[in-house]
Order: C-alpha cells, then sequence, then structure tokens
C-alpha cells in the first residue's frame, strides 16, 4: 500500500456498499484530499459514479480476470498520488469466482492489498446478532481484516447503541457510523445495476447530500483513521483533516490520454484508434485504454449517435458496450455515420466490438417493445433484446485462429452481461464468417463457440480485460500495423 486505503465490503449485495462508497469519498474530496477510487470486479457503471465523486477515473481491481499481479501493479500506480484509496467491493464480501475459493472476491483483493475491510450491514430487525454475524466475517478467512461496521438501515439512537454496545462487549471491530433507513439519496437503475452517471443524474450538489448523511450519522475521522493505521510506515503526507478542497472536476474525460485529460501533454502517435464514445456507448476499462496508449495509440472518441462520419485518418475503431438499445432508433436513423462504418470495414480497416458494439454492426437491433431498428448491416446476424437478462458472469477465451489479440489457442479472461441475444446464431458462422473464440464460462467447463470474425473485424459479447495481457496489447497493436494503415 503506498497510501491510506479502505474497502467497504458487505455480507451481501443491496447492503448499501455504492452509496456508502460514493459518500465516504465526496467526503474526502471535499476535505481536500486527493482520492482515488477503485472498484472489485468487472462492473463498469459502479465506477462511472466513483469517478464523479473522486474527480479521478475508478479503476477495476479483479483477482480472477485482471490476476494478482495485476491487482498490485494498478493499485500501486494509481495511488502514488493519492491521499486516501476508497475501494467498493462487490457483491458479499468473500462472493467471487467460485463458491469453494476467495478468487475473484473483495475479501481476495483486500488480502492482496492489505487493506482493512468497513463492514455495511443492513440492520434491520438486528441487535446482539450483528456480532455474531461480524464475527464470522472478522475470523472467516485469514489475512482479511475488519477494520469497523457501518450499520445501515438502523432504526433509532437506541437501536444504534444496542448495536455499539454488542460489538465493543463482543471485542470486535466497533461501530463507526449508523444510518437510518433512507437517509441517503436514491440513484438511479437499470437491470442489474446502476444507470452510468453523468451530471444530470448525480450532480455536485447531489453528491454533496451523500457525503452529509455520512458526516452526520458517522465518524468519517474514525474511519481515515482506520484506513491510515493499516500502513506499515506512514507516508508523510501530513494530516488528512483540514486541507483546503480541492477543485472537482463534473465530468471525466476516459479517452484522451486513458484519464482526465486536464495537465497532460498529448504525444503524437503512429496509429489511430477510433473510440465510440457517446450515451449510447460507454462500458471500457480506462486501464484498457491507457495500455493502448503506452502502446502508441492516438485515441480518438466519436459518436455514433451525433457525428456524421467516422473522425479522418483511423487505422482501428474500437467499438465498446453500453445502451445501444435506448437510442437504438437515433443510431438507425444517423445513415451517414452506418454508411461511414460500413465504408472503413470494407476497406480493410481493423475492427473490435465489445457486446453493445457488436449490436451496433449487426443487420438490426429489435427492442423489448418489439420495435426492429435497422444497424450498419456488417455481421450477419441480428439482435433483439429480451426481457430476462440472458448472460452474466466470467468468461475465458481462447482464440480460435491467429488474428487481432494473437495467435490460435491464446487466452484473454473478461466477462459477459447482457439482455441481448442474437436471433438467427446459425447466421453467424456463414459467408466467411468464422467463431472467434472457444469461450468458457464459470457455469460450464465445456467451451462453447463464441463472437464472430472475418478479415479484420472480429465482434462478440466477451468484455475483454486485455490491459492485464501485455502480449495481447501488443498482438492487437502488431495486428493493425501488419495490415496496413488507413
Amino acid at each position: 500500500m503506498s497510501c491510506p486505503a479502505l474497502l467497504i465490503g458487505a455480507a451481501s449485495s443491496g447492503a448499501g456498499k455504492t452509496t456508502l462508497s460514493l459518500a465516504l469519498a465526496r467526503a474526502l474530496t471535499r476535505r481536500g484530499l486527493r482520492v482515488q477510487t477503485f472498484k472489485v470486479g468487472p462492473d463498469f457503471l459502479d465506477p462511472t459514479h466513483l469517478a464523479l465523486a473522486s474527480g479521478r477515473p475508478c479503476y477495476n481491481l479483479d483477482g480472477w480476470m485482471c490476476g494478482p499481479n495485476y491487482v498490485r501493479e494498478v493499485f500501486a500506480k494509481k495511488t502514488v498520488d493519492a491521499d486516501f484509496a476508497v475501494i467498493e467491493g462487490v457483491m458479499g464480501l468473500f462472493d467471487g469466482a467460485s463458491p469453494d475459493s476467495i478468487e475473484g472476491s473483495s475479501a481476495e483483493v483486500a488480502r492482496l492489498l492489505g487493506v482493512p475491510v468497513l463492514l455495511v450491514t443492513h440492520v434491520r430487525g438486528m441487535s446482539r446478532s450483528v456480532a455474531a454475524l461480524v464475527k464470522g466475517f472478522s475470523s472467516f478467512e485469514a489475512g482479511v481484516t475488519l477494520g469497523g461496521v457501518i450499520a445501515n438501515h438502523c432504526g433509532s439512537a437506541h437501536h444504534a447503541e444496542l448495536l455499539r454496545t454488542a460489538l465493543q462487549t463482543s471485542g470486535l471491530p466497533p461501530l463507526l457510523g449508523a444510518i437510518p433507513s433512507d437517509a441517503f439519496p436514491s440513484l438511479a437503475s437499470r437491470h442489474l445495476g446502476l444507470v452510468g452517471a453523468d451530471e444530470a443524474l448525480l450532480s455536485p450538489g447531489h453528491l454533496s447530500l451523500f457525503a452529509d448523511v455520512l458526516e452526520q450519522h458517522a465518524d468519517v475521522e474514525a474511519m481515515m483513521n482506520v484506513g491510515q493505521a493499516s500502513l506499515p510506515v506512514h507516508p508523510s503526507i501530513g494530516p488528512l483533516v483540514g486541507r483546503v478542497p480541492l477543485r472537482v472536476p463534473q465530468s471525466i474525460d476516459y479517452v484522451a490520454n486513458g484519464s482526465s485529460s486536464a495537465g497532460r501533454a498529448k504525444v503524437p502517435a503512429p496509429f489511430r484508434i477510433g473510440v465510440a464514445r457517446d450515451a449510447a456507448f460507454s462500458f471500457y476499462y480506462p486501464d484498457n485504454l491507457e495500455a493502448l496508449e503506452a502502446q502508441g495509440a492516438c485515441l480518438v472518441p466519436f459518436s455514433p449517435l451525433t457525428d456524421p462520419v467516422l473522425p479522418t485518418g483511423l487505422d482501428a475503431i474500437y467499438l465498446g458496450g453500453g445502451y445501444p438499445e435506448n437510442h437504438a432508433e437515433g443510431l438507425s436513423a444517423n445513415h451517414a455515420m452506418l454508411d461511414s462504418l460500413r465504408n472503413f470495414a470494407a476497406g480493410g480497416g481493423a475492427v473490435f466490438a465489445e457486446c453493445g458494439g457488436m449490436m451496433l454492426l449487426a443487420q438490426s437491433v429489435e427492442t423489448m417493445e418489439g420495435v426492429v431498428y435497422p444497424m450498419a448491416g456488417i455481421l450477419p446476424v441480428r439482435t433483439r433484446m429480451r426481457q430476462r437478462r440472458q448472460v452474466l458472469g466470467y468468461v475465458e477465451v481462447e482464440l480460435a485462429d491467429d488474428g487481432h489479440w494473437g495467435r490460435q489457442g491464446d487466452v484473454l479472461r473478461g466477462h459477459e452481461f447482457h439482455y441481448s441475444e442474437i436471433i438467427d446464431p446459425t447466421a453467424a458462422y456463414t459467408e466467411g464468417w468464422q467463431p472467434a473464440y472457444q469461450c468458457r464460462y464459470r457455469r460450464s467447463e465445456a467451451p462453447v463457440a463464441g463472437g464472430m470474425r472475418h478479415g479484420r473485424i472480429l465482434a462478440g459479447y466477451p468484455h475483454l480485460h486485455f490491459a492485464s495481457r501485455p502480449d495481447q496489447i501488443q498482438a492487437f497493436v502488431k495486428f493493425i500495423k501488419q495490415e496496413g494503415t488507413r
């Protein structure tokens, strides 16, 4: 650890990790601290909120998807200039990639980094039982340390005192806060998690309300002390309390230079990658983008929704995920952009598309209401939205042939989360199209064909974390350059 840190964990999903993490990040930021946020797991949505709360890009920490060494590396790199790190956990503290291992869990990250856990507990209808719960979490895995407890959905001051006494008399980590039911502002949600954050949904004033609630009902300075006490040697960063507040930007640019673009000189790059970036496409790991820049890429943001054509001089296009179904009418109506995408692909430009980006390249998208909107028509498939989630979980992909990400047999890891499906899967591998991957999902070890590839186009549902696979990044850059630039 290079700075004080806390991991916000819980007994289960829905306990209040996100609201508590947002509140703490904002409370520390307005104290004048440089707060670096992280999110355990592969989620794209919570990090957008945490980034707004801290004014810095939020990074994912995932032991299964990225590996332990990468988790340590990205934490160390991104906290080198930070005063405090806030890590939002995922699901329950010990929930991860499998039921019999710590791998992929918040507890794994806490143990890898030596970060104490602040356990958020839903305490409605609970008094002394909180001690039993906290005792179990304290002793379940060696090397995972609870630094304190936050009681969420607390009934009254008397209820809080019962909980505090139960923990104290049992010799357990202290109660550092008791948040009344419905005290925190609400957050808009969609599907499994939150909608992507923007200034309209999460303004600076809205964020301040989260911090106000935390300051009123919890001991923020005690939390800071727990985080700082975990350091083997306290860094000479001066007092954490009483600093002049920093100016917090209201939005974060994840494309220009891979993070906030303020104060960073742009370096001419030998090749240009267009990155789809708008209300319909926003699911990118910021360290993936930074890894491409480190290999010499100039990332050029564009909007398939509102721009008339692609930027000029592109050598490749990266179409990430997002909510294209919410903007299907606008995407379909932007005929000039769809033509531009088709011309780029037909002219030999390298294209890599994930999930929502794949839907844009398909023949059409059918919404949940049954309305069909034509799309770019580059892929030989049609897609449609379903009422029920189709896939949620980790995926390991083995390359079916040499191409974008390396040699046949090379392996990358990522995850899938989508409500859409391919209507006509048998059409995926016709007219020269071939499977891009052999996919292994955690729910089954039997591999299945996945993704589509043809020439310099690769598209599929998996969201890959390639920043943790340096060989694959280099292979992607080599693929772009070897096949010729535009």
